[in-house]
């Protein structure tokens, strides 16, 4: 029984990681997110059977049923992710839930509100993560979604006014180091959407969280970097999307930034 309820919760994040697909592709072009999908390279609609998700990418032998080129591993990837984080959520394995008894103690009906929340922040991160990384471009109507989600995730958690304003300065704070980089370089080494990227992740985790955040992206980052040189995929000067690191380093801090913020405390006594 439990099996098949996660089985049915897994099948519904492949859905809606469908649908986040078609953000991706489309929002950072510009265009419109709604009508039926297509192919990427005839452009031909496709049939209901041809988007069935994960499914019909395999069945397909990974081509487009009419023109017969190949399709992107993206696809499933996100659809396989999305249903993962699905899973992980309403089962409470990742310690978010568990971070807060106030929200456990408000019933399930507000137990189903904070898992819309938290899913839909892993699915704005989602959207931007592959969009990023794939046009470096991050949508502003996706970063508008992640700002709401991360509003109302602080309200779930009984933050006052007082404190409100405090995350909407540790915003700014958080954002500065990328807002100085981006100005100097002249956007060459960072994007404006990395700047409002940096400013929702600033009021979401807090200026401490915020900047451990930043600094896990740095390191992963430059480790990604590193990697693709050594295997001549990129060279030195070549650009490299910053937004997937972020949303990496937000990702760890959101879930386990509570264990990760105790153990510096016992390192460095602060």
């Amino acid at each position: 029984m439990i099996f098949l309820i996660f089985l049915s919760i897994f099948i519904l994040g492949a859905a809606i990681g469908s649908f986040l697909n078609v953000l991706i592709g489309r929002l950072p072009k510009g265009e419109k997110i709604t009508g039926r999908s297509h192919c990427d390279h005839c452009r031909k609609k496709l049939r209901w059977y041809d988007l069935i998700p994960i499914l019909s990418f395999f069945i397909l032998d990974r081509k487009c049923r009419y023109c017969h080129k190949k399709l992107s591993w993206q696809y499933p990837i996100v659809e396989i992710i999305t249903g993962i984080s699905f899973v992980l959520i309403t089962n409470y394995q990742i310690p978010i839930t568990r971070q807060f008894s106030n929200i456990r103690s408000l019933g399930n009906w507000s137990l189903f509100g904070y898992w819309l929340l938290v899913i839909g922040l892993l699915s704005s991160f989602i959207v931007i993560f592959f969009s990023d990384l794939k046009y470096h471009l991050i949508s502003d109507y996706v970063l508008i979604t992640l700002f709401i989600f991360s509003f109302f995730y602080k309200l779930f958690n009984n933050v006052t006014i007082q404190q409100f304003s405090n995350f909407f300065l540790s915003g700014l704070i958080v954002a500065l180091p990328i807002f100085l980089i981006y100005y100097f370089s002249k956007e060459r080494a960072m994007g404006l959407g990395d700047v409002y990227l940096s400013t929702i992740i600033g009021f979401l985790l807090g200026w401490k969280r915020g900047y451990l955040a930043l600094y896990i992206a740095v390191i992963t980052g430059a480790i990604f970097g590193l990697v693709l040189i050594v295997l001549k995929k990129k060279k030195l000067q070549s650009k490299i999307a910053f937004g997937p690191f972020i949303v990496i380093g937000t990702i760890v801090m959101l879930f386990w930034g509570e264990k990760i913020m105790e153990i510096i405390k016992k390192i460095y006594g602060f």
